[in-house]
């Protein structure tokens, strides 16, 4: 059984982490830390466990095997990293950290540890993802030339308690639409291609999002890209916090032999059409409100092996977005480094 540590009992820890821990069999929440006590206790209250005053006493728990990061961004790195140096595996909410030392700091902590670190990217471990995946892999649009994928909705504010906490908040967020919205989408194309970001073209604008005082919020609320591939695909990725109707998910990827639309049309999650027009739908069961990420995480920890969004593996995804932020600061191209390179 792993013994898992919640740090910050905010939206994504109610709705994501602690009904997957519950509902995993190999898995148990125990401790729970949070700056609003009383939001802590509510979910030891709901879920069983002990509270407790401060996120280092928690990780200095022996009997604690995991943890779950569910913090501010600019916090991600310090308590990842204390956490790894006190013994813990970590599962850290994305985006993995601020800064890219901060990140490859995290990496090296967990590999000098030995100490297993899994990053919350999402969107490979949906099944319409993972079936997309296999039908590329098959060659059924032959090899991928163009892309386009776009993932877009109103914003934090009316999801989550913590909005004017620090979401918009440049000084806690540090990023805003590119690291909430396209950083899922940039992990997820890296995986269906089966292959890594290696130069970026983007612009990082805040556009419209306001704060409660009426102001422009000190973060981006919309992120447009173009990305070239290592196997030499090359298409664009959008994020948007002003999406003020339904939320828009979606991607579209031009092969040689045809092209595949995933989540385009209401009419099927995947469809593929092929160089003649012809049309084939691919329907799937979506009801699963699970993320998948928690299952991976307790499973890498039950069989001792690295998760699939590992911290190393995210690092190409966190260096395309912070290269995508200095191409729009200085209105060029930027070649993404793929190479893992530690900063102790």
């Amino acid at each position: 059984m792993i013994r898992v540590g919640i740090i910050g009992c905010g939206k994504i820890a109610q709705v994501r982490h602690l009904p997957e821990y519950a509902a995993n069999p190999n898995a148990q929440v125990v401790a729970y830390y949070d700056k609003n006590m009383a939001r802590a206790e509510e979910m030891a209250a709901k879920y069983g466990g002990k509270v407790y005053d401060s996120f280092y006493q928690l990780i200095d728990e022996p009997d604690i095997d995991a943890v779950s990061i569910c913090v501010e961004n600019r916090s991600h790195a310090e308590i990842c990293t204390a956490a790894l140096y006190a013994g813990k595996h970590v599962l850290c909410e994305k985006p993995m950290a601020v800064t890219l030392a901060e990140c490859e700091s995290m990496v090296a902590a967990a590999e000098r540890n030995g100490k297993h670190l899994m990053i919350g990217h999402n969107m490979r471990f949906d099944p319409v993802h993972r079936k997309a995946r296999k039908l590329l892999e098959s060659g059924i649009i032959g090899d991928v030339i163009t892309f386009r994928s776009v993932f877009g909705n109103s914003g934090p504010e009316g999801w989550s308690p913590d909005r004017d906490a620090w979401f918009f908040d440049k000084n806690k967020a540090a990023m805003g639409a590119l690291s909430d919205m396209g950083i899922h989408k940039v992990d997820l194309l890296q995986y269906l291609l089966g292959q890594k970001v290696i130069e970026t073209t983007a612009k990082v604008v805040t556009l419209n999002k306001r704060d409660n005082d009426g102001k422009l919020i000190s973060v981006d609320d919309n992120a447009l890209c173009i990305l070239k591939m290592s196997g030499g695909a090359l298409g664009t990725m959008a994020a948007s916090w002003t999406v003020y109707g339904k939320e828009c998910e979606s991607t579209v990827l031009y092969g040689t032999k045809g092209l595949m639309m995933i989540y385009s049309e209401p009419s099927a999650p995947i469809i593929v059409s092929d160089l003649e027009g012809n049309r084939t739908s691919f329907a799937f069961d979506t009801t699963s409100e699970k993320s998948g990420v928690i299952d991976e995480f307790v499973d890498a920890l039950v069989h001792d092996r690295d998760p699939e969004v590992s911290g190393k593996e995210a690092l190409t995804t966190m260096r395309t977005i912070f290269g995508s932020i200095r191409s729009s600061d200085i209105a060029r191209p930027v070649a993404v480094n793929t190479d893992f390179v530690t900063h102790i």
